[in-house]
């Protein structure tokens, strides 16, 4: 029974040393380099007296980072991504909630570091990879491991702003892993496209299934997703057949009319989350596309990554959301209602998770941890843990998951019971809006609405006029040159909303 990660790296450096397992513009890196220089790491921070500790990585969106990454677990620590890209505030707030003993930087993050009140040890990657090798001590190292002890901490900070650590074991990672990959049908001729930072977890839909097959990952840097048709461009020139992308990052490609002048003609693969894909771009890219496969995937961090997945096999309405579908093999997904009873088909309810996925919960804060990893309350007879995702799901009658909403987008306006992610769809749906937003206000009972497209905000009132109840409809519509996003590619809700408070 596999009860490490790294036992991917082990078996697959033996069958192909010399592939290329990482790469971005500039260089690649080997299976072979991957080995030796996470074990050189990991025995340096052995020797150096760490052990099951968080070790933060201060690295960049580099094939080094991910070497890193193993590194930290062959020596029997978790790893803790950060980047300089992270506002300052951010990870001054990590470095207090992890008070880590330790971090690992490159010659690029070193100088930036010395500008934070750290006065921990500091090691540089170009120093650690050249450092001896000991077989005995990780040897001794992976004996004493377990199937449940960390192996990263990923900083996610919700609808709050304030950043929780959330802790990821073997066990979760490789129940994700297998599952992921059985249904994206990855292989050894699997060359993924990276969107996402590598201090996100959406970052492992790539990086362990490249170690258990023996694939190729490319990490494409972030400044190609300004420039829709030059990253096109480079899905074709390293010939990438797999994405596993958020929504946002799909459709800036669509909405500006890249697929019209340039085809990802190599990707037979696309998975897509994190939020709702409005049809009408969908629809463009299955237009250009006819012959790949689109599989919608839902999940949180807190349960390692992906949970639930849908393969799109039929035409949807404008109107309509693609379904998350079902979940993962080894994972339940349980509708509770208000009253922490299963909910009845076809009703709403909060969508909880159930499986060896969960993960550990918060570092350092067993307060929050233990408002969402809670007791399973339709089990009164032992022990069992279930995550509140805190999302609003619902069955349709082909019996398929729906993703309804946040419960905090759930609101109350005008006697009304109303999800805001109903007046973005139908947003959405208008011929030259290319992204939408809304939002509420609940000091002022005021809903607000943000977009980015060819209209203007009156010609955008009376469209939803006409295709919405008037209590739906937004008090406030403005539009927006370009549509804030989140480091990892979501809408930027928190933006939005300080944008219109500062007003």
């Amino acid at each position: 029974m596999q009860r490490n990660v790294l036992e991917y790296l082990e078996q697959t450096v033996r069958k192909v040393p010399k592939k290329i397992a990482y790469a971005d513009e500039k260089m690649g890196i080997t299976f072979e380099e991957v080995f030796h220089q996470s074990r050189a790491i990991g025995t340096y921070l052995q020797e150096q007296g760490h052990y099951r500790e968080p070790i933060v990585v201060f690295m960049g969106k580099h094939p080094r980072t991910i070497v890193t990454f193993y590194g930290v677990i062959y020596s029997g620590n978790y790893y803790v991504p950060i980047d300089d890209e992270m506002p300052r505030h951010r990870i001054e707030l990590i470095f207090q909630s992890l008070h880590p003993k330790a971090v690992i930087c490159d010659e690029e993050t070193g100088k930036l570091l010395e500008t934070f009140p750290y006065h921990g040890k500091v090691y540089f990657y170009e120093e650690m990879i050249t450092s001896p090798i000991n077989d005995k001590l990780l040897e001794r190292t992976r004996d004493r491991q377990i199937d449940t002890d960390p192996i990263y901490i990923v900083f996610t900070s919700g609808s709050t702003g304030i950043p929780k650590g959330v802790v990821a074991c073997h066990r979760s990672v490789i129940d994700y892993i297998e599952n992921l990959s059985e249904v994206l049908q990855f292989n050894e001729n699997t060359i993924f496209g990276s969107q996402t930072p590598l201090y996100v977890d959406a970052c492992l839909k790539e990086l362990y299934p490249t170690l258990k097959f023996g694939a190729t990952t490319y990490l494409i840097p972030k400044t190609y997703f300004m420039f829709p048709l030059k990253l096109v461009e480079f899905l074709n020139e390293y010939k990438i057949n797999t994405i596993c992308w958020v929504v946002s990052a799909l459709t800036m490609i669509s909405a500006f009319g890249a697929l019209e002048k340039e085809v990802p003609r190599y990707l037979h693969t696309i998975a897509f989350g994190s939020e709702v894909f409005p049809i009408k771009q969908f629809n463009r890219w299955k237009k250009h596309l006819p012959n790949t496969r689109f599989v919608n995937l839902y999940g949180p961090t807190e349960a390692t990554g992906m949970s639930c997945y849908y393969e799109v096999n039929r035409e949807f309405a404008l109107d309509e959301v693609i379904p998350i579908g079902r979940p993962f093999n080894n994972t339940e997904i349980i509708l509770l209602d208000e009253n922490n009873q299963e909910a009845k088909f076809g009703e709403v309810g909060e969508i909880c998770i159930r499986g060896t996925s969960l993960t550990l919960g918060y570092y350092n804060n067993f307060e929050k941890t233990e408002e969402v990893f809670v007791q399973n309350p339709l089990n009164k007879a032992y022990p069992e843990l279930i995550y509140r995702t805190g999302d609003l799901g619902k069955y349709n009658e082909q019996g398929e998951l729906i993703f309804v909403s946040r419960k905090d987008n759930q609101i109350k306006h005008m006697g009304h019971r109303i999800e805001l992610g109903e007046i973005e769809i139908v947003a959405n749906g208008m011929e030259k809006i290319k992204s939408a937003c809304s939002l509420f206000d609940h000091d002022k009972k005021k809903i607000i609405l943000y977009y980015v497209g060819e209209v203007t905000p009156a010609q955008v009132a009376t469209y939803l006029k006409e295709k919405l109840p008037r209590y739906m409809v937004p008090n406030v519509i403005e539009a927006l040159e370009t549509m804030p996003l989140t480091a990892n590619g979501k809408i930027d809700r928190v933006l939005l909303k300080n944008k219109y408070n500062q007003k």
